[in-house]
């Protein structure tokens, strides 16, 4: 209909050029009626050119849309075909690190993820001098959907290199870190059976090496808040409001009829084969309503045992301070050797600042210094004591990607009157 009239128009314009001089000024009302015509048909070319470049750029709308669409499947048939789902930044469930999440977040019913780190140190002093190469850790995270609702998450871990020379333990080890079902009802209330992660302390169930800043994970969550610390048993958790999230859990206990610094962590059952379990709770508190910051509270108890600690995660802007503080105490150490630990006790705070923050940096390169200072033998039944243990760490860590990370940290021990240094690098990531 445009291009007719348009076509009209023309013709009429190109008859009334034909008159001659005499005509136009002999006829004014004609020349208005020509000047009415052109201007209705640059209004219609104009409409003309509008309709088509609307046309065309809905067109070119609905292309992107199918070419999006067309990705979209292709990424979830891969996902599906293959079980890969990356590692998504910030989705932790339930307090886990983001790849032991994954299989949360995934659009596969099977998913495979993991970490990884190996490192080197130098250690100098009134102890020690050695050096040391160790592939500490190598990790597979492997979950299954069953249902939306119901999930299996596992952890196998291989140490130090795993088990060699024809099946015989030489240094290294194969452990199943965890092994569990979750039942999840609602944002509120969730179930959780098996073996996992006692959910204490920073580092237990985020034992990650992207989630912490120095080369070895503090003594504090070595040798008090015990990590890797798993444990049978069946555990309760959710948000009591926003902001606000529990954990609370039976499970079995800590085999504390040991003695020496170790008396803790060596006290981890784990998933190995157990007689005689003893029963043991513990309940978890934690805030999260400002945004980056965690706080809060667990504690461990069971018949002769109790581990507390108070925890903080802040992070605002290239800024992060994190640590926490924790104390034991044991009622049965007088039945267990004259001289058995009967409280222990410790902490750490970590500052840090990613000096990249400053730029357009898409890395992170966080600067950092860790003071901490704890004694796993404050007191023992006989009335002494062992020497605390004082470490300053500094050190800086190097993202080339947010799941990759290069660090380097400078430890000064002191233990008593014995003083040591260790340099320390190292290499992680997550999948």
């Amino acid at each position: 209909m445009y291009k007719n009239k348009i076509i009209k128009m023309s013709l009429a314009i190109v008859t009334g050029l034909t008159l001659t001089p005499n005509a136009f000024a002999d006829d004014a009302s004609e020349i208005a009626a020509l000047k009415k015509e052109v201007a209705e048909l640059r209004k219609m070319t104009q409409a003309l050119l509008k309709h088509t470049q609307i046309t065309n750029k809905k067109s070119e709308e609905k292309i992107a849309v199918l070419e999006e669409t067309q990705q979209t499947l292709i990424d979830e048939t891969s996902n599906i075909q293959t079980g890969f789902t990356s590692v998504s930044d910030g989705h932790s469930h339930s307090g886990m690190g983001t790849a032991a999440s994954k299989v949360y977040y995934s659009k596969s019913p099977l998913s495979i993820g993991g970490y990884g780190e190996m490192m080197y140190s130098s250690q100098t002093g009134d102890s020690t001098n050695e050096d040391k190469i160790d592939f500490y850790r190598f990790v597979p995270y492997i979950g299954y959907k069953f249902s939306d609702n119901i999930i299996l998450n596992t952890e196998i871990e291989f140490e130090h290199g795993g088990v060699t020379d024809d099946g015989i333990a030489q240094g290294g080890a194969v452990v199943l870190e965890f092994f569990y079902l979750d039942f999840l009802f609602n944002d509120n209330f969730n179930l959780r059976a098996g073996n996992f992660l006692v959910p204490m302390g920073l580092i237990n169930e985020k034992h990650e090496p992207t989630l912490f800043n120095t080369v070895q994970r503090p003594d504090t969550e070595r040798f008090i808040v015990p990590s890797t610390w798993g444990e049978a048993g069946i555990m309760a958790y959710g948000d009591i409001t926003e902001g606000v999230s529990y954990n609370f859990a039976a499970i079995s206990a800590l085999k504390t009829a040991t003695n020496g610094s170790k008396w803790i962590r060596n006290g981890r059952t784990g998933t190995e084969r157990q007689t005689d379990p003893g029963f043991a709770m513990v309940g978890r508190l934690d805030y999260t309503g400002v945004n980056g910051l965690l706080l809060g509270t667990s504690t461990y108890l069971d018949t002769d045992m109790r581990i507390s600690d108070i925890h903080l995660d802040y992070k605002v802007g290239g800024a992060r301070a994190y640590g926490i503080y924790t104390d034991v105490s044991r009622s049965n150490a007088q039945n267990i050797a004259p001289d058995a630990v009967d409280s222990a006790s410790g902490g750490y705070l970590n500052l840090s600042y990613d000096v990249l923050s400053l730029t357009n940096s898409t890395h992170s390169l966080p600067v950092f210094i860790q003071y901490e200072a704890y004694n796993p033998e404050d007191s023992r039944a006989d009335g002494t004591s062992g020497d605390a243990t004082k470490i300053t760490t500094l050190g800086i860590n190097y993202f080339p990607h947010e799941q990759v990370v290069l660090k380097l940290d400078y430890a000064m021990k002191e233990k008593a009157n014995i003083k040591d240094d260790i340099a320390s690098v190292s290499m992680g990531f997550i999948f």
